[in-house]
């Protein structure tokens, strides 16, 4: 059961109703219309046809990793966005595009502006937030939160990450929600959809900071953000996605080790 990290999410107002990316180009938007138009609910391998695990497994990350790319695209043209405004900030040179561009992603990651400037402690929180995944830890994740895509979430609703919402009708009510709990599980209209909530929920929820800490070390010392080690390293960060806590986190990790033939076999760079 989630400690409500989904409340961040729910309280901007991403539920399945709303459209929750904020990507920019003409050629992202397309990407984005293709891959929704390509993916909605029902319209994902029927995970448990499979007899082959092997087929399974691959099929499942086969279904996540494009939306994951594509998020991560998205992410990393934010950073660097970020690193240019770092840059003229340094210099005291911050234009007003920069001014426009930090109001916009301060919006966006829930760390509005200082009385309306860039400051370097807002600038230093951003690039905690503001950065890329490791595919394999966001596809094992998938892959534990929805029973390799078989769990009654995400073949209903989409979910496949286990996202919380809470407004009545958000989404699908949990068959065993204890008396007294009013949260649904939220109901997407698309895996890209759930894949984008998985990400700012990740990136933006205080509950994550300790995973966000450890990426901005890596990133900080050179070191890789999207190999094996990187997602086993962000697993840490994860204590409080479930109330299993440090049993959950051993779990991902095992399955990032398990998995890995299929994650190193993967030609397509982040």
């Amino acid at each position: 059961m989630r400690k409500g990290e989904f409340l961040a999410i729910a309280a901007a107002g991403i539920l399945a109703s709303c459209t929750t990316y904020q990507y920019e180009s003409t050629q992202e938007r397309k990407q984005i219309v293709a891959s929704e138009a390509a993916a909605k609910v029902g319209d994902a391998p029927d995970f448990t046809a499979f007899t082959d695990t092997r087929a399974k497994k691959q099929a499942f990350f086969d279904y996540l990793r494009p939306g994951i790319e594509l998020e991560n695209q998205r992410v990393k043209k934010e950073r660097e966005r970020l690193d240019k405004i770092q840059t003229n900030l340094q210099q005291r040179k911050v234009t007003e595009d920069d001014l426009e561009t930090a109001k916009r992603l301060g919006k966006l990651y829930n760390l509005e502006l200082d009385e309306g400037e860039v400051t370097q402690v807002w600038m230093d929180e951003m690039l905690h937030r503001v950065d890329v995944l490791p595919k394999a830890l966001v596809m094992v994740q998938g892959a534990n939160e929805s029973a390799w895509g078989t769990s009654r979430f995400a073949t209903k609703a989409n979910n496949y990450f286990g996202q919380w919402c809470y407004s009545k009708g958000c989404g699908l009510v949990p068959l065993q929600r204890v008396d007294g709990m009013s949260h649904e599980v939220a109901k997407f209209s698309s895996v890209q959809q759930s894949i984008n909530g998985y990400f700012m929920n990740v990136n933006r929820n205080a509950a994550y900071e300790a995973l966000r800490d450890i990426r901005y070390q890596r990133h900080s010392t050179g070191q890789s953000l999207t190999d094996i080690d990187a997602a086993i390293a962000l697993t840490n960060g994860l204590l409080k996605y479930s109330e299993r806590g440090e049993a959950y986190v051993n779990d991902l990790q095992t399955m990032i080790r398990h998995n890995k033939p299929f994650f190193e076999s993967q030609t397509t760079q982040q």
